[in-house]
């Protein structure tokens, strides 16, 4: 099939967008790497009057630090998150997560501004903004506002962003000495969506957590931060039972739903089977750096 006929428009400011959007009033599309919106615009699931593309806009690219916090516009693509020495720094979880996004090609053209604005629950990226405590910076015609990750993912490709608004980049805090974080996902071939994931972003001092965020994707309509598991786990000398006690909270923090390729048992023993993994290997890495190994 073929895309429905559309008015084009190859954007050459902000503001200009902004005003097209306003104007539009819902019937306009934005265009970024396209690599979710293409495939809809030829299966007419989207029929826009109006494709806005915004790949000119230099001032939604790039990645820059300010202080404490790691900006990256919506326009960055997943090959640059994938090669930049700043994440790799200072949000090695990001850095993790983006080599498991789709495949090569793929990563070359899509951003990472579309791939929170479809919110998929099955992708990599949301999950990880969750979980980093991330800040989304949207504007529109009437001014500018900042969400957390955390109020930003509505439910099924349900976000906060409306339909006059433009997201223009995502800050995230910048790892300290005693961050750690892992990354674990199930997929049927490599590349596919997730069938379950967990992102973890984690402060571990002494032997101790003193932070952990776990989000889990693929398992609802949005990632979901198990705020039981980590109280379990937050400020304890860990034990067995302890540990035992937090991947038993999964069942109570997490409404798991199956889908066509994967039981909700199957994605509940994932999920519980990661969580395990994941605190094993944050107690050993740490006790590897505090050895210098």
């Amino acid at each position: 099939m073929k895309p429905a006929k559309f008015a084009y428009v190859r954007a050459e400011s902000v503001a200009q967008v902004l005003d097209l959007l306003e104007r539009s009033a819902g019937t306009a599309k934005i265009l970024a790497g396209g690599q979710s919106l293409n495939p809809t615009l030829n299966m007419r699931l989207s029929a826009p009057e109006t494709l806005i593309d915004i790949n000119d806009l230099d001032e939604l690219k790039g990645i820059r630090l300010e202080g404490d916090m790691l900006h990256v516009g919506a326009l960055t693509r997943h090959v640059e998150l994938e090669q930049s020495e700043l994440i790799a720094r200072h949000t090695p979880l990001l850095k993790q997560a983006v080599e498991h996004v789709a495949h090569a090609a793929i990563r070359n053209r899509g951003t990472i501004g579309g791939n929170v604005s479809l919110a998929d629950p099955a992708s990599e990226l949301p999950a990880c903004c969750v979980a980093l405590d991330a800040r989304f910076t949207i504007r529109n015609k009437l001014g500018t506002r900042v969400t957390a990750a955390r109020d930003y993912f509505k439910d099924l490709y349900e976000t906060d962003l409306r339909e006059n608004d433009l997201l223009i980049s995502i800050s995230f805090p910048v790892a300290g000495e005693s961050t750690v974080c892992a990354f674990r996902e199930f997929v049927r071939r490599r590349g596919d969506f997730a069938s379950t994931g967990l992102a973890v972003n984690a402060e571990l001092e002494n032997g101790v957590f003193t932070s952990f965020s776990p989000v889990f994707f693929a398992v609802a309509n949005t990632p979901v931060l198990a705020a039981g598991v980590a109280q379990l786990l937050v400020n304890r000398t860990l034990t067995k039972e302890q540990t035992e006690q937090a991947i038993a909270a999964v069942d109570v923090d997490i409404e798991i739903t199956g889908d066509s390729y994967t039981s909700t048992e199957m994605k509940r023993h994932l999920a519980k089977h990661y969580l395990g993994e994941v605190i094993e290997e944050l107690y050993r890495d740490a006790g590897r750096q505090r050895n210098g190994e």
